[in-house]
């Protein structure tokens, strides 16, 4: 078996290499895009107004808090309490929800209430428009017309207001997004058609600063502050505009100044393009879209498969979202004001998640970006000691497990990216995995984690023993031989939770000895061995030594038959269980991460026509284009980067050495666009639902 991966891999880049330059075709791939999927249920994506990886995510909160509303927003709803120009996407945690405004009319009365959002309004979907770039609601309390669109900094509005009247902006700086809470607050009047301020809050993000410029269409008639005390500061205001009819308003924010936010404003949306031209900064952000779109062109006949396509797709870019000023200048780890060095910086690194298959996506569709991603990683570095773990607007989270900063990096090195130095990358992946914390010092010590130690002791080590493997990779490519052989013993150190005699991974005590009781269906959410998880979906968390998987297990035979069972067996959940694990087939949890590359096993023992069989039923089964459908949190862009590869007919089951495992294509031809003006044709011949199987590929 261990020839077929690099035959594979070498397919790949020589197709890559020799294809001829790519046809340009005139596309409105934006069409396919609906922001609205993955709304409903738990998938928790952001609604709302963004361009391709902008620092602004402009769109409508709910007034509902809870778990499935970590975007801000759920398609169950249907309570606006205003726009807010920062929104998380596909989280299991809520946070952001920054700078909210809310068009009113004389029909809020200033303290007629003292229930949080007395200003809130009723709407409905028939009056709602969601689209890559764009987005309108009406507002049925205030009979008023809102629409979005965004720059990269800058958060444009154009309310219509439809009754008689005077109109009015609420501006709320008070609540964020699940429990953020503000810390500090201020809204201050300019000049007469400007406002300025900022947000400082605490909640996943620890210590999260937003500073915002306001400027309005119209002169402002009055400015009043509804809700401040001494120790915050102001944390609402309503300004005031005289009669009814069209306000615009433009809203940049920054995270180092309010200074910093006002140049924003003035280099994204200037004289040339037309201060007030909202439909040519629409225009200019569908234009945006449609070139990352259009990176990928697909043929397929089913036009709700395009939708799902495109829309996944366009999830992907969401996040990292960009985290510097015009100039450069950006808020670090440290907490301190860093100038640009010549690339942009990035935050919302939910690397637990997207090192699986977002990021080996982005080194085909964003080349561009990778580099800086990187290089915004070794930054972080730098900054707090360490390379990001979850990566929040300047704040280190520490949220889930693993150190998965590094095969990020490994895997940019390795496919021979060389924007950023690979010696200062290297020490900062040595350090981060040799940190006397998050259970390191025990692999260190013993070369296990105990599970009487700590709790996810078997998902974290099993995820360490992946970036383990990454560091030796690039280690090796490196030449330096020591560190390689370190890390190569230390990427086998799973072995050491796998019980050969019921072959489950498993808690092992500090005494050497299994945990007790053990049931492998059983998931206790942060109180057992696993992290949102179980048993059964961990055993095969071994990506980077699959051959070695298969050998522990007993040989081919004895594998197979365990992932059939996965899959057959009873789709129950124990009192307890992580919500987080949805999507079943069988034990199989696709709506989680840890099994995104389980049904792929199957072509490293011999039978990858059951991982084409797998492959297609989780597209057509877990996926599709209504507002519930994803089968599990959206994850900033991994649920949907796994639909974009295995659609296209592969799948990176080791993040970090370049090889793709076919599956099953779902379209009748995929093509990639690379730098260059090269290409990567997937044609699928005489595919369809029933005939699935890859014969042979050239």
């Amino acid at each position: 078996m261990k020839s077929v991966l690099p035959a594979l891999l070498l397919i790949f880049f020589a197709a890559i290499s020799c294809q001829k330059p790519i046809k340009t075709e005139v596309t409105d791939y934006t069409q396919f895009v609906d922001p609205l999927i993955g709304s409903d249920y738990h998938g928790h994506v952001f609604v709302g107004a963004s361009v391709p990886f902008g620092a602004v995510q402009l769109g409508p909160n709910n007034e509902t808090q809870g778990w499935d509303w970590c975007s801000g927003y759920h398609y169950s709803d249907s309570v606006l309490i205003g726009f807010a120009h920062t929104h998380l996407s596909g989280t299991g945690i809520g946070d952001l929800g920054d700078v909210v405004f809310m068009p009113v009319t004389d029909d809020f009365k200033p303290g007629a209430d003292t229930i949080p959002y007395p200003w809130k309004s009723k709407y409905s979907h028939d009056k709602e428009i969601a689209k890559a770039g764009y987005y309108s609601l009406h507002i049925e309390r205030y009979n008023i017309d809102a629409e979005l669109t965004t720059t990269n900094r800058v958060g444009f509005h154009r309310y219509k207001f439809n009754n008689l009247g005077d109109s009015k902006v609420v501006i709320e700086l008070k609540y964020g997004t699940g429990w953020d809470k503000i810390t500090k607050g201020l809204v201050e009047q300019v000049d007469k058609n400007t406002v300025q301020g900022f947000r400082f809050s605490k909640g996943w993000a620890a210590d999260q600063q937003v500073y915002f410029y306001t400027q309005f269409s119209k002169d402002i008639t009055s400015f009043e502050i509804l809700n401040s005390d001494d120790d915050t500061g102001v944390l609402t205001a309503l300004i005031g505009f005289s009669g009814n009819g069209e306000l615009l308003t433009k809203t940049a924010i920054s995270p180092v100044s309010m200074e910093g936010a006002k140049n924003n404003l003035s280099a994204e949306i200037d004289e040339e393009l037309g201060l007030w031209n909202f439909d040519g900064v629409r225009e200019i952000a569908e234009t945006l879209w449609n070139t990352e779109l259009g990176k990928i062109r697909i043929e397929t006949e089913n036009q709700a498969d395009k939708r799902t396509f495109y829309t996944a797709l366009y999830h992907t870019m969401i996040a990292p979202s960009l985290f510097n000023d015009v100039n450069g200048d950006y808020r670090g780890a440290d907490k301190k004001i860093h100038n640009g060095k010549g690339y942009d910086t990035y935050t919302i690194f939910s690397l637990w998640d997207t090192y699986r298959a977002a990021h080996p996506l982005y080194t085909l569709v964003q080349p561009n970006r990778v580099n800086d991603f990187v290089n915004t990683m070794l930054d972080i570095y730098d900054q707090q000691g360490k390379l990001p773990v979850w990566h929040l607007h300047a704040n280190e989270t520490n949220t889930m497990v693993g150190y998965h900063a590094i095969p990020v990096i490994a895997d940019a090195y390795l496919k021979g990216f060389t924007g950023f130095d690979a010696e200062r990358a290297f020490e900062a992946m040595k350090t981060s995995a040799t940190l006397d914390e998050r259970g390191i010092k025990f692999i260190k010590s013993q070369g296990f984690i105990p599970a009487d130690s700590t709790v996810e002791s078997v998902a974290m080590a099993l995820e360490y023993a992946i970036d383990d493997w990454c560091i030796a990779a690039m280690a090796e490519a490196m030449g330096k031989t020591e560190d390689a052989e370190l890390f190569s013993k230390r990427a086998k150190y799973y072995e050491f939770y796998f019980d050969k005699d019921i072959k489950f991974m498993r808690g092992k005590m500090a005494d050497g000895s299994w945990r007790t009781p053990f049931n492998p269906i059983s998931s206790q959410h942060r109180e057992d061995d696993f992290c949102e998880g179980n048993s059964w979906q961990y055993t095969w968390l071994v990506p980077h030594d699959v051959e070695g998987l298969i050998e522990i297990h007993g040989g081919e035979e004895t594998f197979i038959t365990k992932l059939d069972s996965l899959f057959s067996i009873p789709s129950i959940k124990v009192e307890g269980a992580s919500a987080d694990i949805t999507g079943l087939i069988g034990q199989y949890a696709h709506g989680n991460e840890p099994s995104h590359h389980i049904s792929y096993l199957y072509a490293f023992a011999g039978q990858q026509w059951k991982t084409a069989e797998k492959v297609r039923e989780i597209c057509t089964t877990m996926y599709n284009d209504q507002p519930d459908g994803l089968c599990g949190n959206e994850d900033c862009g991994q649920m949907s980067a796994w639909y974009v590869l295995s659609s296209m007919g592969f799948y990176p089951v080791n993040p970090a050495n370049g090889a793709y495992v076919f599956g099953s294509p779902l379209f009748n031809e995929a093509e990639i666009g690379l730098p260059g003006g090269k290409s990567f044709k997937i044609i699928a011949e005489n595919n369809s639902k029933t005939n699935l199987f890859i014969q042979s590929a050239t």
